[in-house]
Order: C-alpha cells, then sequence, then structure tokens
C-alpha cells in the first residue's frame, strides 16, 4: 500500500505536472502523437478500404494488409524505424503508430461499405445521382456508423500503444515511466505507477469520448437494429 500512497504523494506536488518534463507536457506530447498517428492512418486506409469496397472486390487484399499490420509488433518497427533516415524521435514514433492504426480503420472501412445494400445504390442511380454524388450523399452516410467505430478502435489503441514513445526519445506519457525505472529498485514505484495510472485512464477517457462520437453520429434506426437504443 505504500507505493499507492507515494502514488498519490506524487501527483499532489505540482512540480511534478508543471516542470519541463512534467504530466502536462508529457500529456501533450502524447495526444500531439496518437492524433497525427491516426490521422495520418485515416487518409491512408479510408480511401483504400472505402474504394476496394466499393468495387466490390479485394476482400484478401484487406485481410492480408490487415494481418501484416496486426502481426508486426510496434517496438520493433520502432527500432527500425529509428535506425532508418527517419532517425530517432518522433516522425519514427508517428509512422509506427500510423501502421498500427490500419488494421481497424481499413477492415471497417471495408466492411462499411459492403454492407450497403446494392438496392440502395441502385436506388441512387434510379435518382440519376452521378458516381460521385451517389459516395458523398448515399453510400459515405450510410458507412459512417462502421468509418466511426474503425475511428474509436484505432484511436484507443494508439492512445495505449503510444507510451512506447519513449524507447526511442519519442516522448509522451512513457517518459514518465521509463524516468522513474532510472531512479532505481524501490525510489521510482510512485512514479511508474503514476504514469502507468496516467496511461490507462487516459485510455479510457479516449474510449470513452469516441464512444460517444460513434453513439451520435450512428443513427436511431440503425442503433435500434443493432440492439444499441
Amino acid at each position: 500500500m505504500s507505493a499507492i500512497n507515494d502514488m498519490f504523494l506524487w501527483f499532489n506536488d505540482p512540480l511534478n505536472w508543471t516542470n519541463p518534463d512534467g504530466v502536462l507536457v508529457r500529456l501533450q506530447e502524447h495526444l500531439e502523437i496518437s492524433f497525427l498517428s491516426v490521422f495520418f492512418g485515416c487518409l491512408v486506409a479510408w480511401p483504400v478500404g472505402i474504394l476496394l469496397g466499393r468495387v466490390g472486390a479485394g476482400s484478401g487484399v484487406v485481410v492480408i494488409l490487415s494481418n501484416i499490420t496486426q502481426a508486426m509488433p510496434v517496438i520493433a518497427l520502432l527500432t527500425i524505424l529509428s535506425l532508418s533516415p527517419l532517425g530517432i524521435g518522433k516522425s519514427a514514433v508517428v509512422v509506427a503508430l500510423t501502421v498500427f492504426s490500419l488494421p481497424p480503420l481499413l477492415a471497417n472501412a471495408y466492411t462499411g461499405m459492403r454492407a450497403i445494400d446494392e438496392e440502395v445504390r441502385d436506388a441512387g442511380r434510379g435518382m440519376g445521382l452521378r458516381t460521385d454524388q451517389l459516395l458523398f450523399r448515399v453510400e459515405l452516410p450510410l458507412a459512417v456508423p462502421y468509418l466511426a467505430t474503425g475511428l474509436r478502435i484505432a484511436t484507443t489503441q494508439v492512445v495505449a500503444t503510444a507510451t512506447l514513445a519513449t524507447l526511442v526519445n519519442g516522448g509522451g506519457l512513457g517518459n514518465i515511466i521509463s524516468a522513474g525505472f532510472g531512479l532505481g529498485p524501490g525510489r521510482g514505484d510512485a512514479q511508474i505507477l503514476a504514469g502507468a495510472v496516467l496511461v490507462a485512464l487516459l485510455a479510457l477517457l479516449i474510449d470513452g469520448l469516441m464512444a460517444l462520437v460513434e453513439r451520435k453520429v450512428t443513427p436511431k434506426v440503425l442503433r435500434q437494429a443493432a440492439g444499441r437504443v
């Protein structure tokens, strides 16, 4: 219990929040890394998933790409990228986490497009909608719940995994944990525990916020059909 008490004392020290290596600075870095990674992941995965879903082919490609990116350990990718021209730092972390975010984004984009009833597309064409109009007025609005689900999963996973950025001097809340280990056995337990709690709480908070977004963009009719009123 002493470690837990020491953790609360660590949280109650204002310097641990406001110093140049404190929680506020590391939290900002963590959120920045996570946002950029998910953003670039969306730029890559959504167009590919939507395109393959529209043409009704490429399910094997989606599975292969998802399996490859899921099977590649983030630590290994961070190590490889840090030795590349990207070097040690945030750039390598963002690229690695972007790759990590691709599977849920890609799979859900593809599934969302394939889930649209072909009769709905035919009705849109019958109304004289062009291909681009059909995409933006009919298909994408129906696929938004799937896109939101993929975004929620990817964001939560990236926020939790961004802790590893500290391994290549990429910043983030992981620095608090690694600095605690650097203090030596017993001396840094409170800081290590505090850093772990911060990461866990942030991941839970982000997941909750993304769940609200997912619910907001999902039409009530679709929520009722899925049993989520």
